[in-house]
């Protein structure tokens, strides 16, 4: 028998691990129908900005891996891949503590194109550390593609060469975004009900 209060299409179409999650959602921040349209259309600028080029792509894990995985499908160029782990947001921590480079990734960048990948820009702080950890490197030019800026960075003047959606400052799930590494299989962008940050303790 389904969970009680779960909309009829999520009971049909979803699996079980999902549709417990969905209990502990407030409300949908960004669709999957929307996320959908916009990486298709980051994928369209990042081929015209790269075009002739190959390209290094550096996604920072764990955040940005369903950000990763659609985006390159829909690249239509020569590239590669090299994972960098960074944590910013340690167990249950709901506002960013600082970033820990966990994994320095390990392909030759030196006078490559790189391109890199993150989930959420909102201090700057991660960016700018994996920056400067790449540009030691030597590559040919590094560019920055983000899924979602706050408004706090964009107040503070923060940015990224490619920006997938602005959101307010709230902390959010989904896609590849976790809290203490629940829900990164949930589709959509989504802010959680209190009870649930307990619950995960």
């Amino acid at each position: 028998m389904p969970p009680p209060n779960i909309p009829m299409p999520w009971r049909q179409s979803r699996p079980a691990a999902i549709v417990c999650s969905m209990n502990d959602i407030d409300h949908v921040v960004i669709s999957r129908r929307r996320i959908d349209r916009r990486v298709a259309e980051l994928a369209t600028d990042i081929s015209q900005a790269y075009a002739g080029h190959e390209l290094v792509i550096v996604p920072v894990l764990t955040g940005s891996f369903m950000l990763l995985a659609d985006l390159v499908r829909q690249l239509p160029m020569k590239m590669r891949v090299d994972v960098l782990a960074v944590s910013s947001y340690p167990g249950g921590a709901t506002t960013s503590q600082g970033p820990k480079i966990l994994w320095p990734g390990r392909l030759p960048l030196r006078r490559r194109h790189v391109l890199v990948l993150d989930d959420v820009l909102e201090s700057g702080r991660s960016l700018h550390a994996v920056k400067r950890l790449l540009q030691r490197r030597r590559p040919a030019s590094i560019r920055t593609c983000v899924l979602l800026r706050k408004r706090s960075a964009k107040t503070a003047n923060l940015t990224a060469d490619f920006i997938g959606f602005d959101i307010g400052d709230e902390f959010v799930v989904g896609y590849g975004m976790d809290f203490n590494h629940y829900y990164r299989n949930l589709p959509d962008v989504v802010a959680l009900k209190p009870e649930a940050y307990a619950h995960h303790q």
